[in-house]
């Protein structure tokens, strides 16, 4: 089993989330996080004052799919989360040893 993080713009959620559901994937999580990479922040004006947002709100959508799934999965969240600017996000895919659900005790796949 593969768990995949995407580090997305918050306003492509739902773009994301349907391809996700249309391609099968029955479950996900999504957190708001704040950070920065290559974007480096922006700068804004409040009252006539410069100031730099060094934190940039981004979202995290967590989902835990076979390890068949992983390729169309990142193309889906790729083909729905990219503006083609810079700040788009970043995909992370890891491995998971081992899910539990906790209502049934079922374990791997059957808990997915």
């Amino acid at each position: 089993m593969k768990k995949v993080e995407a580090i997305i713009r918050p306003f492509k959620l739902d773009e994301v989330k349907i391809a996700l559901v249309n391609a099968g994937i029955v479950g996900m999580t999504v957190s708001e996080v704040r950070g920065f990479g290559r974007q480096k922040g922006q700068t804004e004006r409040y009252r006539g004052s410069e100031y730099t947002v060094e934190f940039l709100q981004k979202l995290k959508i967590e989902v835990v799919i076979e390890d068949a799934q992983v390729d169309m999965v990142v193309e889906k969240i790729i083909s729905a989360a990219r503006t083609g600017e810079i700040g788009d996000g970043k995909i992370f895919i890891s491995t998971v040893d081992r899910v539990v659900r906790i209502r049934t005790g079922e374990s791997n796949f059957e808990a997915l």
